[in-house]
């Protein structure tokens, strides 16, 4: 089953040598523009932003992982021309990079519960949603993903028929329960703020609430989808196709790089001025600094 999992780029190199170059060209350039927008986004959070609400903590964590995704696509690179048959090596980058990518999905849905309490849930929240409790959250998601993919690699390597089961578990507990998450959280909140109760609350405010949400949902379509769907149909089907399953597993692990461009949009609807310092900092401006979280802050004042 390891072998199904992990395809090394020298046999796309070999057997579809045009496809393999299109790849690296889409991997360069999200290299490229993933890493000056999470870099400017990074700035902008750590240095720009007065508040660390959670969700600009969360955020901050996600564009530590998106940062990360990114590095790694060089590596790929670099270790396909010089450390091509190095399993180690391969093991230990693969390792890598599934761990940032379920780190990815695990901060995008944290985010969206947070959107969520801070809207509808807003006083019975109050104790959970502060810094200390978002810190701790984010050390334990890095924690989890890390020995859910390590567990994930071991048992693809020790394949048996007896561990099938546990990969599909841990598979659905990385991903296929955070979507259900957002799914289920999406649709709440947008009944919820049909609600009377919550219209004293400003249009734009409920309207980035759900921008944000819907943004988070089209990102898991589009990049994360595609590779747990196939994931699933090789643990079902490990006799599938070479070749098919060759391209699907490269395409789709391509497709899941694409998060690290695609969440920059998730960082326009956290702050309320984010958009606007990042134009500043284009126009080589004095940047203002960005205020608060634009729906997270809730003061302990009425008037809040």
């Amino acid at each position: 089953l390891f072998s199904k999992f992990i395809h090394p780029d020298k046999e796309l190199y070999t057997e579809f040598y045009s496809l393999w170059i299109a790849l690296m060209v889409v991997n360069a350039i999200i290299f490229l523009v993933g890493g000056v927008l999470n870099s400017l986004a990074l700035y902008v959070f750590c240095f720009r932003t007065k508040t660390k609400t959670t969700s600009v903590i969360y955020t901050i964590n996600l564009i530590v992982t998106d940062l990360l995704v990114g590095f790694s696509l060089p590596v790929r690179i670099i270790m396909f021309y010089s450390a091509g048959d190095c399993l180690n090596c391969s093991l230990v980058h693969i390792f890598a990079y599934f761990v940032n990518m379920y780190c990815s999905i695990l901060f995008l849905t944290c985010i969206c519960v947070d959107r969520y309490l801070a809207i509808v849930q807003v006083e019975a929240s109050r104790k959970w949603r502060n810094p200390t409790c978002a810190k701790g959250i984010c050390v334990f998601i890095w924690i989890f993903a890390t020995v859910v993919t390590f567990s994930i690699l071991i048992m693809a390597i020790q394949f048996a028929a007896c561990c099938l089961s546990k990969i599909l578990v841990l598979m659905v507990c990385e991903y296929f329960f955070p979507l259900i998450i957002i799914i289920f959280f999406t649709t709440r909140i947008m009944c919820a703020l049909s609600k009377p109760s919550l219209m004293h609350q400003s249009r734009e405010r409920r309207m980035r609430a759900v921008q944000l949400l819907i943004t988070v949902l089209i990102i898991f379509m589009i990049c994360f989808t595609p590779f747990h769907v196939r994931q699933v149909a090789i643990s079902i089907n490990p006799d599938m196709t070479h070749d098919v399953s060759l391209l699907v597993y490269h395409v789709t692990v391509t497709l899941s790089s694409l998060n690290s461009c695609m969440d920059p949009i998730v960082y326009c609807f956290v702050t309320n001025n984010f958009q606007s310092t990042m134009k500043n900092i284009f126009r080589k401006t004095e940047p203002e600094q960005t205020s608060v979280d634009i729906l997270g802050m809730n003061k302990n004042s009425k008037g809040s």
